[in-house]
C-alpha cells in the first residue's frame, strides 16, 4: 500500500493542502495523517473515503493513479463491490461512484 500513500500525498500537494488541513478535516492528528501518507497504517474504506471527499475526488482515483496500489486486483475488486450492491437494491452513495 506504499503507492497509496505516495499517491495521496502527490494529489494533496498538487491541491496546495497541507497535511495539517487534511488531519483537522478528519479529526486526527497530523502524526496520524502523516502515517497514512508514509504507508505506516493500512488504508481502509472509510480513511479512503474520508481523503476522497477531502480531495474531492473518487475513492479509486487514489490507488488507480499508480499500480493500482501495487495490487493490479484492487479496482477490479472495488468495482464487483459496487455492482453487487446495486444488484442487491443496496444503495451506493454518490461519493463510491
Amino acid at each position: 500500500m506504499k503507492i497509496c500513500g505516495q499517491n495521496i500525498r502527490k494529489i494533496r500537494r498538487s491541491k496546495d493542502l497541507t497535511q495539517e488541513y487534511m488531519a483537522f478535516e478528519m479529526g486526527i492528528s497530523q502524526k496520524a495523517y502523516s502515517d497514512i501518507e508514509n504507508s505506516k497504517v493500512k488504508i481502509n474504506l472509510e480513511i479512503l473515503t474520508k481523503i476522497s471527499n477531502i480531495l474531492d475526488i473518487k475513492p479509486s482515483e487514489i490507488c488507480s493513479i499508480s499500480h493500482k496500489c501495487g495490487n493490479n486486483d484492487y479496482e477490479d475488486k472495488y468495482n464487483d463491490l459496487l455492482e453487487y450492491m446495486k444488484k442487491n437494491g443496496i444503495s451506493v452513495p454518490n461519493e463510491y461512484l
